[in-house]
């Protein structure tokens, strides 16, 4: 399949070596262009701009940092939307809000575009292994025509329904989750260092009867460690995830005081200078008031 993919940074670079690899043709864009020069030795060629990746292309994939990112690429002159032909899908796996991708629905039907939202779980080193979880909302026959697309970037693909923002609601809530793995984590961890317990086997015997899961124990051991560089999420990042939560929450009026604290602990790191680590970092915000930040 012919595909443009715009946004090569930590997630996007695995994700577009995978697809040239199962034999797919890619048209690339970054920003920045040393990022898509890379690729011309993979076979791929490189656009000059975002119109030119969509142009011609069956498939449009966008994996970009925000919602800023995202229209900034696709909207105006000399961007994706103007050139991405009548017929071709655009799959969105970037992490927006729900509010952009019930745009998007929007904006494609009027261009008479396909589009499907398909964020993901899992960080730059599964992107590079083929290993992440990919989240997909839309019409089932698009989300069969990408089933190769899929297949050849992650290990496994859940329909949630035939609404794209629906997906978008998933992952955001599921980052919610791993926020608060990461902050309980680091209050439990705290704890056990003040009680002069060691924390890596508080962490072994955690991981390996009540909580077996790869977030815990992936997670469990940057916090145990104090491991926050270098990053996979960096923590500005995470805050933005946290913020559009919130958001939804509000408009769903489904109040979600975790995410509150959540919020307060991203800020708080954000104010220390550490926003270019990674978004486990917020553990350190708990280890401080524990009177163990140089300990960590």
């Amino acid at each position: 399949m012919k595909i443009g993919f715009i946004g090569l940074g930590n997630m996007g670079s695995g994700m577009a070596r995978n697809l040239i690899k199962a034999g797919h043709s890619l048209v690339v864009y970054n920003r920045t262009r040393s990022r898509s020069e890379e690729f011309r030795d993979l076979g791929a060629a490189v656009g000059e701009n975002p119109s030119a990746a969509a142009s011609g292309v069956e498939a449009l994939i966008t994996m970009l940092a925000d919602d800023h990112a995202l229209e900034d690429s696709l909207f105006g002159p000399g961007r994706a939307l103007q050139s991405l032909p009548p017929g071709a899908i655009h799959i969105g796996m970037s992490t927006i809000s729900v509010a952009l991708s019930r745009r998007l629905v929007s904006v494609h039907r009027e261009q008479k575009q396909e589009y499907i939202a398909a964020p993901v779980f899992g960080r730059p080193d599964a992107a590079a292994a083929r290993k992440l979880f990919i989240v997909a909302a839309g019409p089932a026959t698009q989300i069969e025509r990408c089933q190769t697309l899929f297949e050849a970037m992650g290990q496994k693909t859940f329909v949630v329904d035939e609404n794209p923002p629906s997906a978008n609601v998933v992952k955001l809530t599921g980052n919610f989750l791993i926020t608060t793995v990461i902050e309980s984590l680091a209050e439990a961890v705290s704890l056990v260092r003040k009680s002069e317990v060691d924390s890596n086997k508080f962490l072994q015997i955690m991981t390996s009867s009540l909580f077996g899961a790869p977030v815990f124990r992936n997670y469990g051991a940057l916090v145990a460690k104090g491991q926050f560089e270098p990053p996979g999420f960096k923590l500005p990042y995470g805050f933005k995830d946290n913020r559009l939560v919130l958001a939804l929450s509000e408009e769903s009026a489904a109040p979600m005081p975790i995410a509150s604290l959540i919020h307060d602990r991203f800020l708080a790191a954000l104010a220390q200078g550490l926003g270019d680590q990674d978004w486990s970092a917020i553990a350190r915000i708990s280890f401080q008031s524990a009177g163990l930040d140089k300990a960590a």
